[in-house]
């Protein structure tokens, strides 16, 4: 029942509809009339979290403290796993006590910060596409949002002189995220010390998603902020276990960098939440310890869908270039056609989901996102479902 005198508040109102949402209100529909769906739409990783992770979880379900209130700040141990992990894989050093603090996902983590830190009215800028959780957390706080445009033409990287001077010297934050989603850009490291260099001389908090940290292929190895001098100043790095441990249901992250910015999103998160359930910490912890050799499987499997998906498109017509990270294809819809007429039409003449490009923001339109979170043998359905209702680039 409709009460036409309570009001949202305004806040939401503000916001378009939730992409990932309505997409699934569609394929409810799409499963209703029977069609057999390869959904290929969210960044919604395939198959079990890996077993030691799992045997962990069951382990810590028997410890009776971790069934009470966990710390708000995240449990010890688990913070000492994430200070492990990153001077592992890049040389940084971090103090567990305050410059890591576990979330309940990046998502939360992305769009609390800006409740934190952004009064209405601040500029944030934010790319144009970008992970939606990029905008609509400053949208919501009541940031004025600089939509900064990428294009293919700069390989989906940030031009910081296309900043005019007035928004640069007003802007509170930068949000980024390299390897880039929904684009599958990498940025190299010449990138991240010129945006250090950038935000220092403009006095602006740099927010870097580091999501596919480990999701990359033949050797390519993604630059994390912090290894660049003078960040750990200015900047926090946000994680999520969601893609590369298969652990996306279990909504678990960190953030780490600058203890200040770090100690602010405690602050409010201390009067929202009780934080992460221990046991999830617990596996979390297991996880962030597993050998190198189960990230090449991932990586392996990750880079096999992608070449597969773009042998097949580009027999159809397409000229996808393979990505050096990420679990995705950024892929042109057709001339014709715009990102959510493709994505629609695919979704009810294919049972095919997809996700239209401009749901990432007005940069994204005349592209869709295709997930690899399917084995081959799906994959190469998709391929033939597109062949037989003659969908060619």
């Amino acid at each position: 029942m409709k009460t036409s005198w309570i009001n949202r508040a305004n806040r939401l109102s503000a916001l378009p509809p939730y992409v990932f949402a309505r997409l699934d209100e569609l394929k409810a529909k799409a499963r209703e009339q029977g069609l057999d769906l390869i959904d290929l739409g969210m960044g919604n990783p395939d198959g079990f979290a890996p077993t030691p992770v799992i045997e962990a979880a069951k382990e810590a379900l028997n410890v009776a403290k971790y069934h009470g209130y966990p710390p708000f700040e995240g449990t010890a141990n688990f913070r000492n796993a994430i200070a492990s992990w990153y001077q592992r894989r890049y040389q940084v050093e971090l103090n567990p006590d305050s410059e890591a603090l576990p979330l309940l996902g990046s998502k939360e983590g992305l769009s609390h910060l800006a409740l934190a830190y952004v009064n209405p009215g601040d500029t944030v800028i934010v790319p144009s596409p970008s992970y939606p959780a990029h905008y609509r957390g400053p949208a919501i706080a009541g940031a004025d949002i600089y939509a900064l445009k990428l294009s293919a033409e700069n390989d989906w990287l940030i031009d910081l002189t296309q900043i005019p001077e007035d928004i640069a010297r007003k802007t509170k934050i930068l949000y980024f995220n390299y390897p880039n989603n929904p684009t599958t850009a990498t940025a190299p490291r010449a990138f991240f010390e010129e945006v250090v260099s950038w935000a220092k001389h403009y006095e602006v908090m740099l927010v870097h998603d580091l999501a596919y940290a480990e999701l990359a292929f033949e050797g390519y190895e993604p630059t994390s902020l912090l290894q660049i001098k003078g960040a750990k100043e200015i900047g926090v790095e946000f994680h999520t276990l969601s893609k590369t441990y298969n652990m996306a249901g279990w909504r678990v992250g960190f953030v780490v960098g600058n203890s200040d910015i770090i100690q602010g999103l405690r602050t409010l998160k201390t009067n929202l939440d009780y934080g992460i359930f221990s046991v999830i910490q617990a596996a979390a912890q297991t996880a962030l310890q597993l050998p190198d050799s189960y990230i090449h499987e991932v990586q392996q499997r990750y880079q096999k869908r992608r070449d597969f998906l773009i042998e097949g498109l580009n027999k159809m017509g397409w000229n996808v270039k393979p990505s050096s990270a990420t679990m995705y294809l950024w892929i042109p819809v057709p001339r014709n056609s715009n990102s959510t007429d493709f994505a629609l039409d695919l979704l009810q003449k294919t049972g095919v989901v997809v996700t239209p490009g401009n749901a990432f923001g007005d940069g994204g339109e005349g592209y869709v996102r295709v997930s690899l979170i399917a084995d081959c043998d799906r994959l190469m359905e998709a391929l033939q479902r597109w062949e037989k209702a003659n969908i060619r680039y």
